[in-house]
């Protein structure tokens, strides 16, 4: 409760506990549209945001949903995901002519190798210039998925693959093979996007 006439109510979305305005601020004075990258219970998203006077205007979008239509077989929120939706909204950001954006992770802890980082990383391997610090984004072999299926493989040994990975299985991926996964599905990406990276707008 406010005990003096000074006291001063927060906006709304800070009071929720949604959006930080100190740090919100501090991207927007940058003058460049932001990579906003927010990570669901289900999916990861990407989007390249601009700030209007009027509010703030999504210019390209991408989210793991769409991962399937290249052949995704992988879960839809991991590491591998994340990366393959960074590519994907970097490759769409080229296509509209937008070449530089800062990374907007919202209210996330900036920890190393987090999803974010991984999206980062993978509008930047698309060729958007985002200031990104190399300590925080994970390892290429963790990108691909390769613990997962050294995981799988000790599972697959103990009997239990079937218990932790139904989800994969039905999808007809065994585990193992998710790095050949997302290295295909990688290459269906970029080829669906060949004339960007030929001729840049």
């Amino acid at each position: 409760m406010a005990r003096s006439g000074r006291y001063k109510v927060p906006f709304r979305r800070r009071r929720e506990g949604v959006t930080n305005y100190y740090k919100r601020r501090k991207l927007l004075l940058s003058g460049k549209p932001r990579l906003v990258v927010r990570v669901t219970n289900r999916y990861v998203i990407a989007q390249i945001i601009e700030a209007k006077p009027q509010g703030d205007v999504t210019l390209v979008s991408a989210h793991s949903g769409e991962l399937s239509k290249f052949g995704w077989k992988g879960g839809t929120k991991n590491t591998s995901a994340a990366y393959l939706v960074g590519l994907l909204v970097g490759l769409r950001a080229l296509q509209k002519g937008v070449r530089e954006a800062v990374l907007d992770i919202g209210l996330r802890r900036a920890t190393r190798g987090a999803r974010v980082f991984a999206a980062a990383k993978g509008a930047v391997d698309a060729g958007l210039n985002v200031p990104l610090g190399e300590e925080v984004v994970p390892d290429y072999d963790r990108i691909a998925g390769k613990h997962v299926a050294e995981y799988a493989r000790l599972l697959k040994e103990a009997g239990k693959l079937e218990v932790v990975f139904s989800h994969y299985l039905k999808r007809g991926l065994d585990p193992e093979k998710l790095p050949e996964n997302f290295e295909e599905v990688k290459s269906r990406i970029l080829e669906a996007f060949q004339a960007v990276l030929q001729h840049p707008s």
